[in-house]
Formats: C-alpha cells, structure tokens, sequence
C-alpha cells in the first residue's frame, strides 16, 4: 500500500503563529510514513517557495500546516494550480473553517448548535457585547487556532485587554476579533476520518484554561476517551458532527470542539481542518480508542489525497 502513494512531501512549518506545533505534528507524521516505507520528505513553505513542489515530482502532500495561510485554502488553491492531490479539505471547505464567523453562519443555516456570537470591531464594544451575551463571555480571533489569542472574560474591565490580545497575535498580524456566548459544560473533541465519528474525547483542564500552553507543553490537562457519556448522546453528537462537517463541505478528516451542558444540549464551537497530531493532539488519541495506530492513521489520511 505505501508504495502505492509514490513521492509523498509533508507541508509542515509555514509562518503562522502555530508554526512551532506545526513542525512537531509535521515531525511526527513524517516519521509515521517513513516507517511504513512511504517514501515521504519535509517541505517547509516559510524556507522555500510552495512552487518549487511542481517541479519535484510529488504525488501527493500530506499537508499539517497549522493556521494562517497552510489552512485557510490558500495552500490548497496553490496544490490545486499544480495539479497535486493533497490531503484534507479542499479550498472552500478550509476557507470557511478558518473563519470561525463564517463557520456559524454556514452551521446556523444548517440547523446546527453553535453560542451566538459577533464581529467586533473596536473595545468600545464591550459594553454591549457584554449587555448581549452577559458575562462570562469569549473574545477570540476570527482566524487563528490552538487557543491562540483566545480570553474568557469574566469583569467588565477586563475586555478591552482582551479584544487587543485578539486583535494582535503573538507574530505580530493584526486580526479581525469576535466575541462569543459562553457555554458551561464538558469540553469534548469529536474526530472525523474518512466519514467515521471517532469516539469522543473529554478534556479537563485545571480551572477550564484549555490554552495553548496547556494543550502542547504541559501535562495538567486530563484527557477521557472514552468520554464516559452513555451511547445515546455519544451518537447523537456524532451525527451533529457529521453534519457540520459536511455543512462546511469538509473531506478526509478533521476535528470538531464543542461544548455539552448540564442539560443535555451541546454547542460546536469549531471545525478544525488540519489538526494536531502531537503527543498531546486528540485525533491520534481517539483513533488508539478506535484501535487505529498512529501509522495507521497517517495512511488513512494520506490515502484520502484530492485534488479539487
């Protein structure tokens, strides 16, 4: 099967704020292709033009850039001009995913569960966010990943800091910013491959500070999968993931996170088309619960390749 996929590059790196977690997800995806014989190399678009692909004769990419241009669909419109199967979803698919707003419009017309959200365009908007949504509240950008940039806001006085940590992310981009409803509940993180729900992961961080040093660089965060919810709301959930999914018109895999409350009903919040794949990254870990193999894994995602 590995020889089957010819000359395999993984995008990994970019020039992203998540380009440190991109590199160590593109690492060990790497890895796993080397170790089933594909014959697989890392290619980083920040150190050398994305077009020097088209004369290297590769067959495929397994792109695992994070953010910013790697997931936004404009890698992909790129691979698309080279006529180069990548793995993921395709250009509108990673477009809407990346713009969380556009997301929950696009979720919203679908009937799917998403927290009522808005652009906001200065820190003088608190005030009505606040009398909108009440308090506690998010404040995120509208294009970024792994938490980055992301505040709960608790007091009054605390939004005009997070509207600018938002709004100017750690490289230095100045973002659109949005606020967003907060839901309280069980954080959960539900994988998609090749059109299967894999089983749930439930996420517990001290004091609900899921971020992005959490998620990478520590291990205070617990993780659940199985999420111990019974069979009945985990088939549920995996139904509306599906849907949202397909909503986006996403393809081969991806991650969705959402919010369960303490009634019964969840909220997505997301959808993530390129996501981790670390040691602490929660794709690889609900497909060991599933009984797939981190190798394994990677050829299934390989395997899905598409151009257009």
């Amino acid at each position: 099967m590995a020889t089957s996929f010819g000359k395999v590059a993984v995008l990994m790196g970019g020039s992203s704020a998540e380009r440190e977690i991109s590199l160590i997800s593109g690492a060990a995806v790497l890895a796993a292709l080397k170790n089933s014989g594909v014959a697989a190399f890392a290619f980083d678009p920040a150190e050398q033009s994305l077009w020097q692909l088209a004369g290297m004769g590769v067959d495929r990419v397994f792109c695992i850039l994070h953010g910013g241009a790697g997931e936004d669909g404009t890698v992909q419109g790129a691979l698309e001009l080279m006529q180069i199967p990548y793995t993921g979803s395709g250009v509108l698919a990673s477009a809407l995913s990346m713009d969380k707003i556009r997301t929950k419009w696009v979720w919203q017309a679908a009937g799917v569960p998403t927290p009522r959200s808005r652009h906001v365009q200065s820190a003088t908007e608190g005030t009505a966010v606040i009398a909108e949504y009440g308090l506690p509240l998010i404040v995120k950008p509208v294009r970024e990943g792994s938490s980055i940039g992301v505040t709960k806001v608790a007091r009054p006085d605390e939004f005009s800091a997070a509207f600018a940590q938002a709004q100017t992310l750690p490289d230095g981009r100045q973002e659109e910013v949005m606020a967003e409803e907060f839901v309280a509940g069980i954080e959960l993180t539900a994988a998609v491959l090749r059109r299967t729900v894999l089983p749930l992961v439930r996420i517990e961080a001290p004091e609900g500070r899921y971020d992005y040093q959490n998620k990478y660089f520590t291990d205070v965060v617990q993780y659940h999968c199985p999420a111990g919810l019974s069979a009945e709301v985990e088939t549920a959930i995996g139904k509306t993931v599906l849907a949202a999914f397909d909503a986006l018109d996403c393809r081969g895999w991806g991650r969705a996170d959402l919010i369960l409350a303490a009634d019964g009903s969840y909220s997505l919040l997301e959808m993530n088309t390129a996501p981790g794949m670390t040691g602490h990254s929660l794709v690889p870990m609900a497909a060991r619960a599933a009984g797939i193999s981190f190798d394994n894994l990677v050829l299934q995602i390989l395997a899905e390749a598409r151009n257009g």
